[in-house]
């Protein structure tokens, strides 16, 4: 069936699309007609060998995929639904060591020593250090000089940073190398940071050995810390070096990158819906943080390979097809959300996908991403109940990040 609200040649890959819009509306439309696409690519625009992907944009059918891994490989061609056009093969593939790319049953040993350090125990230990960071970080902002200030770099960057900081014993004087490094990995599709390819590896490899020195200390000199739990702990299975330099390297972007964007989209939610953000002020409902997070869909897609000939969506998938999950699309799908145009800090419930479909690779650090950003907006409701925008957000030129690079906000 073709969907003829489309145009021929639309991708969602599409980094210039992603820079100006979330294409909700061809979501939309591909979900009530063909909710299963192929959407072709031309050459190796993608970095991949191949012809395109199938889209994938209904709630279901983006969880059937997330959690039948055994169908859907994070392995064979990672997650990351496109890289830029000149990146080489094997470049792709060393990215499997990072646990994002893993295909139970490795993921199965790795995710299981990794997820001692979100252990409901570790995240509330954490709770009140968080809380005074995040009145910190609001105060610090609300006393600049001058009539604006950058929301994302001055307020919704630090507490991720610092919290990641705190988790896994980074020195805090050392967050703005954290942030300089994955800003870098992730931003070789914007023209305005004139980053190449080669410099956002050179990024990864200056932060995973950063984290491999890390290690390598704690090996030798133990501490009681959770960076020595995950690679010490012999008797329990533990990380070895290169193992914990690329877990390093996915919370920089897993749990800093999608943390922030989540809470500069959050802010600029409630600063075009002032109804909301006068509730939220009044009632602090707990409810607010999950709405934030499918508001936002920090991360537009990922993909998955398909290891066999397979059904999905009314559409035959063949062995080695590359197969994109758009989880902005699932967030919005009428079957699932009463109004899912609305921003509504109080929906209940709220299955949403932004912390991804359920399976092997659902967010680790997702009771940690929910703290946080309920922190800093309880923070901002005291310190800051008066913010207003001073401009329209200044968004990433990415593949698959819903980012914002900038948001001038002003007191009163």
């Amino acid at each position: 069936m073709q969907c003829p609200a489309l145009p021929d040649g639309f991708d969602f890959t599409d980094p210039d699309l992603l820079q100006s819009r979330v294409p909700l509306p061809e979501f939309a439309e591909l979900r009530r007609a063909e909710p299963v696409r192929w959407i072709p690519q031309s050459g190796n625009i993608a970095g991949f060998q191949d012809e395109g992907y199938w889209a994938v944009t209904r709630h279901a059918d983006v969880k059937y995929v997330s959690t039948h891994p055994e169908i859907f490989s994070s392995y064979l061609n990672t997650a990351i639904i496109r890289f830029n056009e000149h990146i080489q093969r094997d470049a792709i593939d060393a990215q499997r060591l990072i646990l994002l790319n893993m295909d139970p049953p490795e993921h199965t040993r790795v995710r299981g020593i990794v997820q001692r350090v979100f252990t409901p125990r570790a995240i509330r230990a954490l709770e009140e250090r968080l809380r005074n960071r995040a009145h910190a970080i609001v105060e610090t902002a609300r006393a600049l000089p001058g009539a604006s200030f950058d929301f994302v770099t001055q307020v919704a960057c630090e507490l991720p940073l610092q919290a990641i900081a705190e988790l896994i014993g980074i020195p805090q004087d050392d967050r703005a190398k954290i942030f300089d490094w994955s800003n870098k990995m992730i931003s070789y599709d914007d023209p305005e940071y004139a980053i190449t390819e080669e410099v956002g590896q050179e990024s990864a490899m200056e932060l995973i050995a950063y984290a491999m020195n890390m290690a390598a200390d704690r090996k030798q000199c133990p501490a009681e810390d959770i960076v020595t739990r995950l690679v010490s702990a012999e008797d329990e299975g533990s990380l070895n070096s290169d193992e914990f330099g690329f877990f390093v390297l996915m919370l920089a972007v897993a749990g800093n990158e999608t943390t922030r964007n989540a809470i500069t989209h959050g802010m600029h939610a409630f600063l075009t819906h002032p109804d909301q953000w006068e509730k939220y002020k009044a009632d602090r409902p707990s409810t607010a943080a999950e709405e934030i997070v499918r508001w936002a869909t920090p991360v537009n897609a990922f993909q998955r390979t398909a290891t066999q000939d397979t059904e999905l969506g009314g559409q035959q998938i063949k062995k080695g097809d590359r197969v994109g999950i758009f989880y902005a699309a699932a967030n919005h799908d009428p079957e699932v959300f009463t109004d899912p145009d609305v921003f509504d800090i109080t929906r209940d419930p709220n299955p949403h996908l932004g912390f991804g479909g359920g399976g092997p690779h659902y967010c680790l650090g997702k009771s940690l991403a929910v703290l946080e950003i309920d922190l800093i907006f309880n923070a901002i409701a005291d310190a800051m109940p008066d913010l207003r925008a001073a401009g329209d957000p200044r968004r990433l030129r990415s593949a698959w990040i819903n980012g914002v690079k900038e948001l001038q906000v002003t007191l009163g």
